[in-house]
């Protein structure tokens, strides 16, 4: 989270499409509730919502039924993949050579593997952390994403909860917030957070 991820899958996108590449932009639970990569920064494009019972495989041959190639895949929230999905995602890279960029992130609230993302880890090429450093409130390299319920972070409930990822806390609500080992662990927020 805040490492720029979905804004370099965008990117990353615009530069194969100027070279006359035809892809596909995939995701899964964007946290505009919509059918998008959309990056803070106020960037998003278009792209196919992907179910837990999508075949990932069958989705690319029924655009090559239509007519069109693809080149490459971009999937963006990755971590939501499930693992037969990511395995899909590499059997279409081994066999039939389209290109493969996941971004995600790794762990959970819980600091634990998504199962995609250990799915990921275990299949990839190439594993690459984001330019961008994440940092905690305290200036250290941020690498958990807390979970806060109602000002406090919480360490129990369902693995994928779509929030408000807004800075500011609000009463009453469910946001995530980028933390050190250290601050995951004592659950402290900060100066401006409430805990």
């Amino acid at each position: 989270m805040d490492c720029g991820k979905s804004t370099l899958a965008l990117q990353l996108n615009y530069n194969h499409s100027r070279q006359g590449r035809l892809g596909m932009l995939l995701t899964k639970l964007d946290r505009s509730g919509q059918a998008l990569i959309s990056s803070r920064i106020g960037i998003s494009s278009a792209a196919v919502e992907v179910s837990d019972c999508q075949d990932i495989r069958e989705l690319v041959r029924s655009r090559w039924s239509q007519g069109h190639r693809v080149d490459y895949l971009i999937v963006d929230e990755a971590q939501f993949f499930t693992p037969e999905q990511v395995e899909q995602l590499a059997l279409l890279a081994d066999e039939v050579q389209v290109d493969v960029y996941a971004f995600g992130i790794a762990t959970d609230f819980r600091g634990r593997l998504f199962p995609g993302s250990a799915r990921l880890f275990e299949l990839a090429d190439e594993v690459a952390p984001l330019q961008v450093e994440v940092l905690c409130w305290c200036g250290r390299i941020g690498r958990f994403n807390g979970r806060v319920v109602n000002g406090r972070i919480v360490r129990e409930g369902a693995t994928v909860v779509v929030a408000d990822t807004a800075a500011e806390p609000t009463t009453d609500s469910v946001r995530y917030q980028v933390l050190c080992r250290m601050h995951h662990r004592a659950g402290a927020l900060g100066p401006t957070g409430i805990d």
